[in-house]
């Protein structure tokens, strides 16, 4: 009899290591994801704008191109 109680905590703590083991787990899927996406997210951002101020057409071209300073 002695061997069932045993077993029954052997298997109780087996159990709750896959427990904690499982919710572990997550949190590491979790912070993956999060990272994944921050890389992601930086690869694809670009550099900003240039303010190129006036743009007046050129017909011989047919663009915009930036106005000369005067």
């Amino acid at each position: 009899m002695p061997q069932v109680f045993v077993l029954a905590a052997l298997g109780a703590g087996l159990y709750a290591g896959y427990r904690a083991l499982m919710r572990v787990s997550e949190v590491w899927a979790a912070e993956l994801k999060r990272s994944e996406n921050d890389s992601r997210s930086r690869a694809t951002m670009t550099e900003a704008e240039k303010d190129l101020g006036t743009l007046e057409y050129d017909p011989r071209s047919g663009v915009y191109k930036p106005s000369k300073p005067e």
